[in-house]
């Protein structure tokens, strides 16, 4: 498992190569949490990227264009596309995912925010996004760092950000975040 420090150091260095031509982007997956808990170990880090006019994919491509640290792996049958960082041993990847269809369609100041001086989804939109692919995948590591941020973020949560029959299941389920569910229906009268 790689180390909190190599990941932030990794999406540190993608991020400032995005920033530097415009491309709004975010970070997601439980890099996110390990930085809140100051956990020294993640495992997993994805950059949301908005497309704009052009396609995310070609944005990045575009952008880490003649970069020694950080290069591009698409998949084209599985329209995947990787970026992966090199001043590291083993080298730090990190999935590229389209705004939209992974977190928001629009990457602004009300769906990212800065921690540790990389940008990554609000804890709304990230509650979102891990829920969704909880949804899909059931992975316990997503179920973990759900329930992790409902039980000790419950009060930034926007609920209007959460489909809630989506996390009435998932507190069925994962009854550790059911007292946080709770104090987040509380809070806006539900």
């Amino acid at each position: 498992m790689p180390e909190t420090r190599r990941l932030l150091d990794a999406a540190t260095a993608l991020s400032s190569a995005l920033r530097a031509n415009g491309v709004p982007h975010a970070f997601y997956g439980s890099l996110f949490v390990a930085v809140l808990a100051n956990s020294p170990q993640a495992d997993e880090i994805f950059c949301v990227v908005e497309g704009g006019t052009v396609h995310p994919f070609r944005r990045v491509r575009q952008a880490l264009t003649g970069n020694a640290d950080l290069t591009t792996t698409p998949s084209p049958w599985s329209n995947r596309l990787h970026a992966r960082y090199h001043r590291c041993i083993p080298p730090i990847e990190i999935e590229i995912l389209t705004a939209g269809e992974t977190g928001p369609r629009r990457l602004d100041a009300l769906t990212v925010t800065a921690v540790s001086g990389v940008p990554f989804l609000t804890i709304s939109e990230f509650v979102r996004a891990k829920l969704k692919t909880w949804m899909i995948r059931g992975s316990e590591r997503d179920a973990q760092d759900i329930a992790f941020i409902i039980s000790r973020y419950w009060n930034t949560v926007d609920i209007n950000r959460i489909p809630e029959h989506d996390m009435d299941r998932f507190v069925e389920v994962v009854g550790a975040a059911a007292p946080g569910w709770a104090a987040i229906r509380r809070k806006y009268g539900m």
